[in-house]
């Protein structure tokens, strides 16, 4: 059974992912840093029927992410596809002029020591295996940066880069690494943001394979 580890598991996106890989014979890994949700999330998936497992991790400790990667691993099997979707936090979102470096070192922690952590984490063993995915999951300012979000804008553009950077480098190891860009955020009952919508979104970005950045909205929605 391939495993999926969904870093920022929640009950709107990673919960509707973890249930659309599920559907195409997935176990699914939860990592998150309150331990309370991620445990009844995973035991509501449990009732459904899908093999899931909850583990606690906060991607600015290095770690407590390596050790929760390591445990899905040893419970489910080698992680096949590795999500990254934390949900940034509020103070990552104050204007640029009242950002100061103090502001932007955690939104950059968050955003491209984290991932790098855990691409580098689980990337021996997809070579190993002959291959695997890595799916970024960010907001609009990561390619359009907004003054008044100014620590997402600089954390995800260089998340953004070094998605790409992943994605050229990893390919000839058949490790494909896409970014998905939802624009002002997730919206349920939209045509294009709505979770569902989303989770279908990444399963063919999983099982396509093909560019790197998609888009999940138009660029002119803030965010």
């Amino acid at each position: 059974m391939p495993t999926l580890a969904i870093i920022g598991a929640g009950s709107q996106l990673g919960a509707t992912v973890a249930r659309r890989f599920a559907k195409e014979g997935f176990s699914v890994a939860l990592i998150s840093r309150t331990r309370e949700r991620v445990t009844a999330l995973a035991e509501e998936l449990q009732g459904e029927g899908i093999t899931a497992r909850a583990y606690v991790a906060n991607v600015r400790d290095h770690d407590s992410l390596r050790t929760a990667l390591d445990d899905a691993a040893a419970d489910l099997g080698p992680i096949d596809v590795l999500q990254y979707s934390p949900l940034p936090a509020k103070e990552f979102l104050r204007p640029i002029l009242e950002t100061t470096v103090e502001d932007l070192q955690p939104a950059i922690e968050f955003s491209v020591y984290g991932p790098l952590v855990a691409i580098h984490h689980v990337m021996q063993h997809m070579r190993i295996r002959g291959g695997g995915t890595i799916l970024l999951v960010n907001g609009g300012t990561a390619v359009r940066p907004l003054a008044k979000f100014a620590g997402t804008s600089v954390a995800f553009a260089g998340e953004s880069a070094l998605g790409q950077m992943m994605h050229d480098a990893l390919a000839p190891d058949g490790i494909h690494v896409a970014q998905l860009i939802i624009p002002g955020g997730i919206i349920p009952g939209h045509e294009r943001k709505d979770p569902e919508v989303l989770a279908e979104r990444l399963w063919a970005m999983h099982a396509e394979k093909s560019q790197f950045r998609h888009f999940a909205g138009d660029m002119d929605v803030d965010g």
